[in-house]
């Protein structure tokens, strides 16, 4: 399998759109994706963009994979690398594609001297908890992930 790791451009964002709307079919939640090509090339491009994005690409199917990483700040930690998304085409799953996009982000957190890289991963999804425990990443227990959607922040403000 030959592909290359390397960063995004604005003109890819159309296939990293079509990535993270195959994640949300994948994770049974296929009306989530409410983020636009429009969206991802404003924020992710120009005098200060809000992520970093690196893409696998073979020759024959363009981009495959995705790793969507930015920038969080830890009271504990200082500055740290918040991986949002790491997705790999399903038929590309195996391959070594995800290890080759996980392991630019390692080095990308590494080479911007943080002290922490962090994600979410469901607790169902067995083949990414796995792959991830085998990287000698720790997944924390006790810890919930806390969300307030758009419907609940603006009835939060709007009562406040």
């Amino acid at each position: 399998m030959s592909y290359t790791i390397r960063e995004a451009t604005a003109q890819d964002m159309p296939q990293v759109l079509d990535l993270i709307q195959e994640l949300a079919d994948f994770e049974k939640e296929p009306e989530a994706v409410e983020v636009t090509v429009e969206d991802l090339t404003r924020e992710g491009f120009g005098a200060h963009p809000l992520f970093h994005c690196f893409v696998a690409e073979t020759a024959d199917q363009g981009i495959v994979g995705i790793a969507l990483v930015y920038f969080r700040f830890s009271t504990w930690k200082g500055r740290t690398v918040h991986l949002e998304d790491l997705i790999v085409r399903e038929s590309m799953r195996g391959t070594g594609i995800g290890m080759a996009l996980y392991t630019q982000v390692m080095q990308y957190a590494k080479e911007q001297g943080v002290r922490r890289v962090e994600w979410n991963v469901l607790d169902w999804n067995t083949p990414a908890v796995k792959f991830y425990e085998r990287s000698g990443a720790r997944i924390l227990d006790g810890w919930q992930v806390v969300q307030m959607d758009e419907q609940g922040l603006h009835a939060f403000v709007n009562k406040n």
